[in-house]
């Protein structure tokens, strides 16, 4: 059958996943009455929740006698590393730009990439339905980034539909009738080239790795587009790198062809198809899985690096071991080693401290994820700060920057502005984007973007959106003030009291609630004051037999904060941990003993 591979690229949250559903419904790729999850891409449980695609996936469709081969990929920054492999299995992109919001920071980072492959992209201008849609201004905000990223002449003459993914169609004008995705259908095929690898079927089998995954039944499962030959079940191969050249021979146990959203297991298939391998015990992404005939192993994608590192760490605190039942140093560094073989954004090194890891990934948001997954393995974790990574570019210290693109009400703008000067930011760009909204573009440290966004959303009014992608690296700008208030520490063991925390309210805002259990060391809440102060939330009331007016008035609190992982991982400063484990997020002091705090202190001013 004729084939075509393409992936559907986009920034987050301008609908890449609902499109694929609608595709997969309309080529008739479910059975008639057949209950389908909405955003049926969306396998991982956190990514159903959150709402965003964390793993690149691909189905397959037919249209009219054509396979067509799609990856949904993701759209947030921090998992850029996804599509940077994806886009080398493809031979053209589906590149879906919100009508209303127009290019994003996402968008810009993956469209560089595909135009640098030399792909061709189809443009379609999604969500065209909305109010506050303007298909003409993103159409020309469109052509203006493929000239700004260098795209030739044949990337400039770029095939453009309107469509909402949501309602199911495509069309290629905004008068033309909005009916279905047929538009879209026939512009894929006609569009996208037929693979080139096909005309290489007769040569040794050869196939990049470029996804991961583990199967309770089929162990290892390696899923890429196959380059050269014709594999089938049962064939031994051997797998390869650039660097270690031959390190694993093994035996096809099984060959995997998208089928649908379900996989089928296939006998044979042949260069240019995209399929998964089991059989491996060793090989994993960016390896070359080959005939045994083949010496040389394929080139792989280069992998932009990471940009912050966090510690991961045993969880040392009174309350350890009472939640989950992974608690070992060990036993985290081994998960750690098993997430970095298929997460090829991630790096895992041995820290100097007793028993923790370093973690360096692209984006808070991806360590909480990873946290995330762990804590509900059964982990227990103590999560330090996260800090960004520095260069030494010809002798001088250079820091990763950040493009941060952000819409706010126009009332807002000022305080944002202000904000991201005092964080060592530099303005771009600042226009009115309709809707009373003002669009500011800025490069920011991404130090100085750690722990801003519950700040930011603070000074918005929770009106305003941030979004972030790693621009450039650029020489270090200086220091930055970090948080400006201090916490409230627990100078006691115990289980936390209402009386006890009501008196406290006039001194911060509360983190915990009455008959939570607390240990010297925990962070209970936010001081109102600069500083650090020790507090006793298990001190009850004084009781007695005499009567008094006011004596017994019901205790009424204030609802505490409950922030979130990653609220949490942003909030804490250098001094201090996030303890992690699969029934609660808590925050606390590094050292627990407040004399080793106030000794530490003093070595540190020393």
């Amino acid at each position: 059958m004729d084939i075509r591979n393409i992936a559907i690229i986009a920034h987050v949250d301008h609908g890449k996943t609902t499109l694929v559903d609608q595709l997969l419904k309309q080529s008739g790729s479910f059975r008639e009455h057949q209950a389908v999850a909405e955003r049926v891409m969306d396998s991982n449980d956190i990514e159903r929740e959150r709402g965003i695609t964390i793993l690149a996936k691909a189905t397959s469709v037919e249209w009219k006698g054509v396979r067509v081969n799609i990856v949904d990929t993701p759209g947030h920054a921090d998992f850029g590393g996804e599509v940077e492999r994806i886009l080398g299995m493809v031979d053209s992109v589906v590149l879906l730009v919100d009508a209303a919001e127009g290019p994003m920071p996402q968008t810009k980072f993956v469209t560089a990439k595909a135009l640098r492959l030399g792909l061709r992209p189809i443009v379609v201008l999604n969500k065209v339905d909305k109010p506050d849609a303007e298909p003409d201004r993103v159409h020309n905000e469109i052509f203006d980034m493929f000239a700004a990223l260098d795209a030739t002449d044949e990337q400039l003459d770029f095939p453009m539909l309107y469509a909402s993914g949501r309602s199911g169609w495509a069309a290629a004008s905004l008068d033309a009738p909005r009916e279905n995705l047929t538009p879209l259908f026939d512009l894929i095929v006609k569009h996208t080239p037929s693979p080139k690898q096909a005309a290489h079927k007769d040569e040794p089998f050869s196939m990049l790795a470029t996804t991961r995954e583990a199967d309770p039944y089929l162990g290892r499962l390696l899923t890429g587009r196959i380059e050269t030959g014709v594999i089938e079940s049962g064939r031994f191969l051997k797998a390869m790198n650039a660097v270690d050249g031959e390190f694993e021979r093994f035996r096809v146990s099984k060959i995997l062809a998208f089928r649908g959203v379900q996989r089928q297991p296939v006998e044979r298939a042949e260069a240019g198809d995209i399929v998964a391998i089991a059989g491996m015990s060793e090989a994993t992404v960016a390896d070359t899985l080959a005939d045994l005939a083949i010496e040389k192993a394929l080139p792989a994608q280069p992998i932009d690096p990471p940009t912050i590192s966090v510690t991961f760490g045993v969880n040392d605190s009174p309350l350890a071991g009472r939640d989950g039942d992974k608690v070992q140093s060990r036993v985290i560094r081994d998960r750690l080693m098993r997430e970095m073989e298929s997460n090829v954004a991630i790096r895992v090194t041995d820290s100097p401290e007793d028993g923790s890891c370093e973690v360096a990934g692209r984006g808070e948001l991806q360590m909480g994820v990873l946290i995330e997954n762990m804590r509900r393995e059964g982990f227990e974790l103590s999560i330090s700060r996260p800090r960004v990574i520095y260069r030494e570019i010809d002798g001088v210290r250079h820091e990763p920057i950040e493009e941060a693109t952000i819409d706010v009400d126009e009332a807002y703008s000022g305080v944002v502005v202000d904000k991201l000067s005092q964080r060592k930011g530099d303005l771009v760009e600042m226009r009115p984007s309709g809707g009373g909204k003002t669009r500011i573009v800025a490069h920011v440290p991404s130090r100085g973007l750690i722990g801003y966004h519950g700040e930011f959303l603070t000074d918005t009014r929770g009106t305003g959106v941030l979004n972030r992608v790693f621009h450039s690296w650029a020489p270090y700008k200086g220091a930055i003030q970090g948080r400006r208030v201090g916490v409230l520490i627990s100078m006691e063991d115990g289980d936390a009291v209402a009386y006890a925390l009501w008196n406290l309210e006039d001194r911060g805002k509360l983190f915990s609630i009455p008959g939570e259990p607390v240990y010297v060391g925990l962070i209970i809440g936010e001081n109102s004051r600069d500083n650090d102060l020790e507090v006793n939330p298990i001190k009850g009331k004084k009781l007695t037999n005499i009567r008094a007016a006011g004596k017994d008035d019901a205790v009424t609190l204030t609802p505490p904060i409950r922030m979130s992982l990653e609220q949490a991982i942003a909030y804490i400063a250098d001094d201090e941990l996030v303890e992690v484990t699969p029934k609660a997020v808590r925050l606390r002091k590094r050292w627990l003993d407040p004399n080793e705090r106030k000794r530490r202190s003093r070595s540190e001013k020393d």
